[in-house]
This record gives structure tokens, sequence and C-alpha cells, in this order.
């Protein structure tokens, strides 16, 4: 048995040292390593073998096997790499011809997106202040007025990702971001605030035209003595100004639980100028934000008196002002990594 395997891998290898295309090289293949070959036939025969031969002739042909296979994968770049060879030895090498451009990389429209967004804010006084996209149940909803069994939390189909005294959960907004601001920039409630918190949100939705499980999100927060809803009305408007242009906006009356009074502010659809289409739902306008008046208690857990200091908030969907701006009429298309989307930006 020893011989015949050491001879064998000797018939085998030179063998492969003659082959040069694809065909011999599969036949070869066949004939040596394949389910019936040469080197299944010999391995039959090991139980045959008496007891005390075995564990030799079994290592042996291990490395028989071993070295066939490794001989087989050398050679299949050797063959690729002789006809790349005889391909460029064939034809002449024209000079002249330009090379291939290099494909340059570019900022995905999402985060251009978002980075048009801190330019305005920040022109208008507002820091970016980053939070955790990872939250606790209190942070989340308890310390933005919204109880355990509260019904606005149907407002938002929330992933929980794990069970603890603390239940953890995946952002649904940004909101959870006003408090840490307020308790980290605050100063324990004794000076102003002014940020902007961007960032990735996650909802259980579904998935059509305008809605995704995933969104980015900007949280606005200003807070000082005095803040009205006439300042919250014109900061917004003078965003969609500096965003859209001059294009109507309206606002009327909503309800979240942390923002009391509260208000939803649209701006007049750019696909279909406020003649109605699938993506305003064919009432000519489009929401791009929700907005109020920071509630006393979410002020209080931020560490604010409201008796003494009020304060604005609003959130966005960045990916919702993207469409608006270039006409984009699907949101699903930020996510599906389509390069004939992407290169248009």
């Amino acid at each position: 048995m020893i011989g015949e395997l050491n001879q064998l891998r000797t018939d085998a290898l030179e063998q492969l040292a003659h082959i040069w295309d694809d065909g011999a090289l599969e036949a070869w293949r066949v004939k040596f390593l394949g389910r019936n070959g040469l080197l299944s036939t010999t391995l039959s025969k090991l139980g045959t073998l008496p007891k005390e031969e075995r564990p030799a002739a079994g290592k042996l042909a291990n490395e028989v096997k071993q070295a066939l296979e490794s001989a087989y994968e050398q050679k299949i770049g050797a063959i690729k790499q002789r006809a790349l060879s005889e391909s460029l030895e064939a034809a002449p090498l024209d000079v002249t011809l330009p090379g291939r451009p290099i494909q340059r990389g570019r900022l995905h429209p999402a985060t251009a997106n978002l980075r048009e967004l801190y330019r305005i804010w920040g022109d208008m006084g507002f820091q970016v202040f980053r939070s955790r996209e990872v939250e606790s149940d209190e942070m989340n909803f308890q310390l933005l007025n919204i109880p355990p069994h509260h019904p606005a939390r149907d407002n938002w189909s929330t992933f929980y990702v794990a069970h603890t005294n603390q239940r953890v959960l995946l952002r649904t907004h940004t909101s959870p971001g006003q408090i840490r601001a307020m308790r980290e920039l605050g100063r324990n409630g004794t000076v102003p605030l002014r940020v902007v918190l961007p960032g990735m949100c996650y909802r259980y939705e579904q998935i059509s035209a305008r809605y995704e499980i995933q969104f980015n999100q900007l949280e606005g927060l200003a807070i000082g003595r005095n803040i009205t809803f006439a300042d919250l009305k014109g900061t917004l408007t003078e965003f969609a100004r500096r965003m859209y242009g001059d294009r109507p906006v309206r606002f009327y009356g909503d309800h979240f639980p942390f923002t009391e009074p509260s208000a939803q502010m649209d701006v007049q659809c750019i696909i279909c100028d406020g003649a109605g289409c699938g993506i305003c739902k064919y009432t000519g306008y489009l929401e791009i934000l929700g907005a109020g008046m920071v509630h006393p208690h979410v002020l209080r857990n931020g560490g604010y008196d409201p008796n003494e200091w009020s304060g604005f908030a609003f959130g966005m969907g960045t990916e919702r002002i993207a469409m608006l701006k270039h006409r984009i009429e699907d949101i699903r298309y930020f996510w599906g990594n389509d390069l004939r989307f992407l290169e248009q930006f």
C-alpha cells in the first residue's frame, strides 16, 4: 500500500506538469481526485490492511491527497497567468489609449443633507450635540412624559433589545437627547441652551415610499427665559426659507407628550409644486417636522425650573427633508445602495 501511494503521487504530479489547458486539467482531476478516481480506489483498500499497518498508510494517504489538491490549485493559477501573458504578447500594447478613470467616492446623500442642516442651524446659533442610539426605557419614554402603559407609546413601534430592570431599546426618536443635553450642558438648569441633536432612529414599521424602519432624525432644543411660541414659529420659518427658499409653509395643532402646546409644520411639496401627488397624499404639502413648547415636566426632568425657564423643541426626519429638496419620490432609495441613485449626488 505504501509503495502504491507513492507511485500514485509520482505519476499524478508528472502528468500534471505537462498540462496547460482547462480541459486536460479537469480530466486529470477526475482521474486522480474524482469520486471514482485512482486515489479513492486506493484508499478503499485501507480496510484490508493488517491492523498494525493502517496508521502509517492512512497518514501517507492524507499527505498524498493534500499534495495533489495543492498542486491542482497551483496549476489553475499557473494556467490563468500563462493565458494572460499569451494574450498580452499576441497583440501590441497601444500606449496612447486613455487610462480607465478611477471611480471616486463621494458623500452619501443622507450624510450630505445632514451637513447642510448642521450649517444652517450652526448659522442660527445652534451647536451639535450627539447622544446614544441604544437607550433605556426611562430615557426614551418616561422622562419625556410618557409613563409605562401610556397610550402615546403606540405612536412609536419600538425595537426592544433586552429585558432587564431597565428595558433597553433602540431609540425611537432623538428626543431622549433633550434630557441628556439639558443635564450635561445646562449646568444644573442655570444657563440657556440652543442645540441640535442628529442621529439614527429605529421603528418597527411597514416600509413604504414614505416610511423606513431606520432613518436619520434631527432634534432641536432651545431653552431660555421668556421663550414663546412666536420664537418657535419664527425660527422654523427662517429654517424653511434657508433650506427651500421662499416656499409656503403652514403650522397646525398636533399632540406630543413632551411638548405643550404642540404643532406640525408642513412645506409646500416641491415634487408637485402644491398640485397634489402620491408623496404628499394629494394635499400639496408634506410634513417636515413636529414641534412645540417643552413640557414643564420635561424641563424639570432635565434640571430646569419651569417657573423660570421655557423652551421649544422640534424633530425632523432628515431623509424627508432631502426628498423635498431633491424631488426624490421614495425614501427607500436612501438605504437601497443602488449606485444609479447614489451617483446622482
